[in-house]
């Protein structure tokens, strides 16, 4: 037997739980909130988050912030799809 009992390797890792997701999502900055209403994809608070302090970190403006935000999901939509010119 191993140090500290038998492990099933075969178990997938726990999942951290994120906290109140709602909660999170109404502390979030209301220029933020705004633009994550519009957009495609599911952001959870944390990410969309830290995404928008560093986009506002480099620009200082809350609407250029906010097309910072608009160009990642844009890329990450064209990843999805295979990109422009691919099958």
């Amino acid at each position: 037997m191993k140090a500290g009992g038998e492990r099933n390797l075969g178990a997938a890792p726990t999942r951290r739980r994120e906290g109140d997701v709602m909660s999170a999502y109404d502390r979030l900055p209301p220029d933020l909130r705004a633009w994550l209403a519009q957009a495609a994809l599911p952001w959870s608070p944390r990410s969309a988050l830290r995404a928008w302090r560093g986009a506002l970190a480099r620009t200082g403006c809350a609407d250029a912030a906010a097309a910072r935000l608009s160009a990642i999901e844009a890329r990450h939509l064209e990843r999805l799809a295979g990109g422009p010119g691919r099958l």
